[in-house]
């Protein structure tokens, strides 16, 4: 008995490592599955993130403001090594300048980099290296426009930290024929393209969580649609006002 014991002992043992090698194989083939199952489902971290940005495909771009000359704007130009050359010029309708001896530059649509860097070009014909600071003296100043159903629609002043909200109270506050949940901003992210995006205003306030109250952008254009009662009122008869005249909740 004692001979025996010993080989069927090895036995046994032999059996419990393959059994454990088979699970240990069984669970590595599982492994990377169960990976690409947690990498293909979002959690919840991620979902959240997911609610409070909205969606990625209306998100607006977060363009760099720079001032762009406009007709009517008076600019000063100061040459540091030919101060003869100084003078003060204005932006005609058409945005050309009328520099003195080199005669009309484009100007309307630049911004001041770009405008300085084409008054050097164009006095480098008459002198070496020039040197020339542009300084705007009149200018406009940098707007937003609402829209809408907004109680004094039009252009106001834009300043930094502008809010989209606080931009509605500017605008006199939304009016009973408002659509909340459906604010329209427009974005010019160039010359040739603008983009929108809905603000849920009416969302964003109930749920006193202004973090996705948008900061305004120069040039930025918000638009306060009407509520459906609003909308279809106009078209039912005069007859029938009557069956139509209990509010409807919107």
């Amino acid at each position: 008995m004692k001979t025996c014991g010993l080989p069927l002992k090895l036995s046994i043992l032999t059996l419990a490592l393959v059994l454990y090698g088979a699970v240990q194989s069984s669970a590595r083939q599982n492994a990377p599955a169960a990976e690409r199952m947690s990498a293909s489902q979002p959690g919840s971290n991620d979902k959240s993130e997911q609610s409070a940005s909205g969606d990625a495909g209306t998100t607006l771009h977060k363009r760099n403001w720079r001032y762009r000359i406009n007709p009517s704007d008076t600019l000063e130009l100061t040459f540091a090594q030919a101060p003869e050359f100084n003078q003060t010029v204005t932006v005609q309708p058409d945005g050309y300048i009328t520099l003195r001896v080199v005669g009309d530059l484009p100007a309307g649509g630049q911004t001041l980099p770009e405008l300085t860097a084409s008054i050097k070009t164009a006095y480098s014909k008459i002198m070496q290296d020039p040197e020339v600071t542009v300084d705007p003296k009149e200018f406009e100043k940098p707007f937003f426009t609402v829209g809408g159903q907004v109680g004094k629609p039009g252009k106001f002043d834009w300043y930094a930290d502008i809010t989209l909200t606080q931009a509605i109270a500017i605008a006199g506050g939304f009016t009973d024929a408002s659509k909340h949940s459906q604010v329209l901003l427009f974005r010019r992210i160039s010359d040739e393209w603008s983009e929108a995006k809905i603000i849920n205003v009416k969302k964003m306030v109930s749920s006193r969580d202004l973090r996705e109250d948008p900061e305004l952008k120069p040039g930025d254009m918000l638009f306060v649609p009407k509520n459906a009662l609003s909308k279809i009122k106009p078209f039912l008869p005069t007859s029938s006002v009557g069956l139509y005249g209990a509010p409807l909740g919107f």
